[in-house]
């Protein structure tokens, strides 16, 4: 969040050991991207569906940040296993939410990564000012 571009990546990378022969990505646990923000993942569902919460480190607020409830959905997985994804964030300590998609991808070494892409939307107070809505 913040001034930050609407086009920026955001990588997010697992904790914790992970084999190289688990090349199939596994959505669910603690995520944490280089700024600092972290994000515990459900289980997902037979149908993809997950929740979970977000926990930012940077936001255009002078409010106390909150961890704030996500849901969202995976595509079926490939035979790859790097599937898509898509979720949002119901911001609990601003009037916004944001939109993430993005792709898991495994490393030969069996780490998995998320690049994401996100697009926040703020609440304005008239249609006239919906053109600085979004970043």
């Amino acid at each position: 969040m913040g001034s930050l571009s609407c086009c920026l990546l955001l990588t997010l990378s697992l904790l914790g050991p992970r084999t190289a022969a688990a090349r199939k990505c596994d959505l669910q646990g603690l995520w944490r991207n280089e700024l600092g923000s972290n994000m515990t993942l459900s289980a997902l569902d037979v149908a993809g569906i997950f929740s979970g919460s977000y926990h930012t480190a940077v936001a255009a607020t002078n409010k106390q940040i909150l961890v704030s409830p996500l849901t969202g959905a995976r595509q079926h997985s490939s035979a790859k296993g790097q599937s898509t994804f898509g979720f949002t964030v119901q911001w609990q300590f601003a009037d916004s939410t944001t939109a993430f998609v993005g792709q898991c991808f495994v490393d030969r070494h069996g780490k998995e990564t998320l690049e994401t892409t996100w697009l926040l939307r703020e609440e304005v107070r008239s249609r006239q000012d919906a053109w600085k809505a979004t970043r």
